[in-house]
């Protein structure tokens, strides 16, 4: 059964932009639990633009609530990263100027520190990730890593399909990463940029099994409810066509 982590970062930039307490991140992630969600999505950015860390430490402390920490590779955050035990982590690039995460991973460049941080949580038994862009010599990397699953960046493809460009070379470029990763007994997740349509797209690729949204959840939910579009989602992942 596909997966829907839902990114509840924004709810915690809502917040921020008042500096006091409401909308809580800790309410939003228990509530996106009870509306269908298969776990949250919290990234906690060296810059704290969003999620805190006492945020971090609350949600990944909620029973029964299955969290993915996203984290950089900064040491620091790492060491706070291991504190708090969150159930998943996802190692992400991350630049102090960029509004949101701008691709994946260069694997070739860190490889020797992606690797300690993933032994690191791999002793803690936490289901680790890497953020990577759909090519095949990064699927090889990130096995020869050892790592538990990857999560495809899909902003390319979403920014395609939102623009009414072709897309078929992007697709065809996820679909490939995608049946490789799977054939080398790395599990397939796909996230950044997805709504509706692009997300239908996607189920096509029967490899993927989790979705990663946020942004477009967030937004939706202002006109629409968080609870109503959570199922709306849960729907398209797992019709497929």
């Amino acid at each position: 059964m596909r997966r829907l982590g839902v990114n509840i970062d924004h709810i915690a930039t809502l917040r921020n932009a008042r500096g006091e307490h409401h909308p809580d991140p800790i309410y939003a992630a228990k509530f996106a639990k009870k509306s269908g969600a298969d776990s949250v999505t919290i990234h906690l950015r060296e810059d704290r633009r969003h999620i805190k860390d006492i945020d971090a430490k609350k949600i990944c402390s909620i029973k029964r609530l299955l969290v993915n920490l996203e984290i950089s590779t900064n040491y620091k955050i790492v060491k706070n990263a291991l504190k708090i035990k969150p159930n998943f982590v996802c190692i992400v690039p991350e630049n102090r100027k960029e509004i949101t995460t701008e691709g994946g991973l260069n694997l070739k460049k860190n490889r020797i520190k992606i690797k300690k941080i993933i032994n690191d949580f791999k002793k803690r038994k936490i289901r680790t990730s890497l953020f990577i862009n759909p090519s095949l010599s990064d699927i090889k990397i990130a096995k020869e890593l050892e790592i538990d699953c990857i999560e495809i960046h899909t902003g390319y493809l979403a920014n395609l399909v939102k623009n009414k460009k072709d897309y078929s070379n992007e697709y065809k470029r996820i679909k490939k990463a995608s049946i490789l990763a799977t054939n080398l007994n790395i599990e397939v997740h796909a996230g950044h940029g997805l709504d509706y349509k692009t997300t239908k797209i996607l189920t096509k690729i029967k490899e993927i099994k989790e979705f990663n949204i946020g942004h477009f959840i967030i937004g939706e939910s202002i006109y629409f409810g968080l609870s109503k579009i959570i199922k709306k989602f849960k729907k398209i992942i797992r019709k497929r066509k």
